[in-house]
């Protein structure tokens, strides 16, 4: 296939990538991987769930193991996962045998492999290389140049995603252009991102391309870009790789698919999108005078001192949302130190200052580290511990960093931003709030650390939903447009997931804590008054909220009917999915 000079086309062909620009060649390697059942649950029968799962967390040894045992078992299978999962030299002929139509020299052709080296011992003797020490030079050891790996989801058949090596795969330190491939942000994000139907999506920084996977379930186009060429021809050629999954046309990738080369959202300025998704370069990183472009990991530092690619970004989504657009992020921001609080209580400060009024946000702050731990962490991430006295140095460049900005500690969660359906926007393109006042969204700013169902869409959605309509009800209900809240004349019930827990002194009549707990969603702990304790005890769907309010205040005594406080503890309750409207 010629290569076009513009469109998703200019990326097929880039040094140290690989390559898409022969669409019959990336078919038959598909074609190929699944004559070989090389999936998920196939790959796991062979190495073993353990063996999966410590691969996960890189560390390859137990599946090294599992393959010098069980190797002989499925040869084809086998020389595929050490090739291609553990980065592991394979014979020429046994990837021969297991890719029969495309073979190795296929596989070179499509910049897959990284080249030869005389017969050795690969440390683990997985099977693969057998016969290593016998025609060398006929059946030379092959290294490869990608990991390649199946990925199954939910939305589509069995996928393989091409991305750069892992430190576990390839000694000494990432390359500076690492295409990243899918890891624990990558699958937060996927799990956390709603999958509603949407006209429009864009992937802000691309990366593999798997968040563009997922969209396109759900979208009908989709915008992917990045400012790495090598991210966007890897993207490309797991496009056409999973062409047949993904509903695409390999030679007219353009009719759903388009392509962007560029920094943050330059490449899309002056453009509306239904959805914004991204896993943006957000790790803070030490700045000097004399760094240069190609010193960064492009994959996660986006070259801005601080949390500034953070706090500029969510400054700016919500100028490239549609009305009733939705984005949805992975970031960090830094926590400064102050004497009147702790960071656990003032972390929502920054986030809470950079969106623009009038867009929806709701931030949770998964974990907090401090400089120390969130130093370790990166410094980790590319394996810079391989070079000891370069990882001491980066180490002080990272304390003295954060001490240059008093940072107490740093903040790392998700966050969904909305634009309101009727808002209006300026000439120079920032969101201003809508003429009506039902458009207000809501802007919430919490810590959710202990684990949660995954994935978390589904429920993030539905509670945002029952959120921004309990706020625009109440709303209508305090300017008069409306009597009264009208979830009171709704029939409720205790979710199925929820239990109740009450906690008191041996011998004591009455409770001293009563605790409502969510078994899924965001799995949280709501401590109740009596009063919010006895109404959600009756909800069994019989009764309206306003009959056991009315029934719960005679039995109390009450002259003026509920407090306030019980109204939003029971608001709260039905915001959070603790208590689910009956439908008639």
């Amino acid at each position: 296939m010629a290569q076009a000079a513009s469109g998703p086309a200019r990326f097929s062909t880039v040094p140290d990538a690989p390559r898409s620009d022969d669409a019959a060649l990336v078919a038959a390697l598909r074609a190929d991987l699944a004559a070989a059942g090389f999936t998920v649950d196939r790959v796991t029968d062979l190495v073993g769930p353990e063996a999966m799962s410590a691969w996960s967390r890189d560390q390859a040894v137990p599946a090294r193991r599992a393959l010098r045992e069980r190797g002989s078992q499925d040869p084809a299978l086998s020389a595929l996962t050490a090739f291609f999962l553990l980065g592991d030299p394979v014979r020429s002929s046994a990837l021969d045998a297991a890719l029969p139509t495309v073979g190795a020299a296929g596989l070179v052709r499509l910049g897959l492999v990284e080249g030869t080296s005389e017969p050795t011992s690969t440390g683990g003797g997985t099977g693969a290389d057998s016969g290593a020490g016998t025609g060398a030079g006929a059946d030379p050891l092959l290294s490869a140049a990608m990991d390649l790996r199946p990925y199954a989801t939910d939305s589509s058949e069995e996928l393989w995603v091409a991305s750069d090596l892992g430190a576990f795969q390839r000694p000494g330190v990432l390359r500076h252009d690492h295409v990243l491939g899918i890891g624990g942000a990558s699958t937060t994000l996927v799990q956390s991102t709603p999958r509603r139907p949407v006209a429009t999506a864009l992937d802000l920084g691309t990366g593999c391309g798997i968040q563009t996977f997922h969209l396109l379930a759900h979208a009908e186009h989709v915008t992917a870009t990045d400012i790495s060429e090598r991210a966007l021809a890897t993207t490309r050629f797991n496009l056409v790789l999973n062409a047949p999954a993904l509903g695409l046309d390999p030679e007219h990738l353009e009719n759903r698919v388009r392509l962007e080369l560029g920094s943050m959202l330059e490449p899309v300025a002056g453009q509306h999108f239904d959805m914004v998704v991204s896993n943006p370069p957000f790790v803070i990183t030490p700045r000097t005078p004399q760094e240069t472009d190609t010193e960064r990991f492009t994959y996660r530092d986006g070259g801005l001192p601080g949390d500034r690619i953070v706090r500029d970004l969510l400054a700016e989504l919500p100028s490239v949302l549609a009305p009733g657009g939705t984005a949805h992020l992975l970031a960090n921001w830094e926590i400064p130190r102050d004497p009147q609080g702790e960071p656990e209580s003032t972390w929502s400060r920054g986030p809470e200052s950079w969106i623009p009024t009038g867009t929806g946000a709701w931030v949770i702050q998964r974990e907090l580290q401090d400089p120390c731990e969130y130093a370790e962490t990166w410094l980790q991430d590319a394996s810079q511990q391989r070079d000891p006295q370069a990882f001491d140095r980066a180490y002080a460049a990272y304390l003295d960093d954060f001490a240059s900005r008093d940072v107490a500690a740093i903040g790392f969660g998700m966050v969904w931003l909305q634009r309101p359906e009727d808002t209006e926007r300026t000439v120079s393109g920032t969101v201003e709030p809508g003429r009506a006042a039902s458009s207000s969204l809501p802007r919430i700013f919490e810590t959710v650390p202990h684990p949660i169902q995954q994935p978390i869409a589904p429920a993030l959605a539905a509670e945002w939903e029952r959120t921004v309509r309990l706020g625009r009800e109440a709303a209508d209900a305090q300017s008069g447009a409306a009597g009264q809240p009208a979830w009171l004349e709704r029939r409720l019930t205790v979710a199925p997931d929820v239990t109740e827990e009450r906690h008191g002194t041996p011998g004591a009549e009455d409770p001293s804590l009563i605790l409502l707990r969510q078994g899924a969603g965001l799995r949280r702990t709501v401590i109740l008054s009596s009063e919010a304790a006895g109404f959600a005890g009756v909800c069994d769907g019989e009764l309206s909220a306003q009959q056991i309010l009315t029934a719960l205040g005679v039995l109390l005594g009450w002259e003026e009917g509920p407090s306030e406080q019980l109204v939003a503890e029971i608001a709260g309750l039905i915001a959070h999915g603790f208590l689910l409207e009956v439908s008639d």
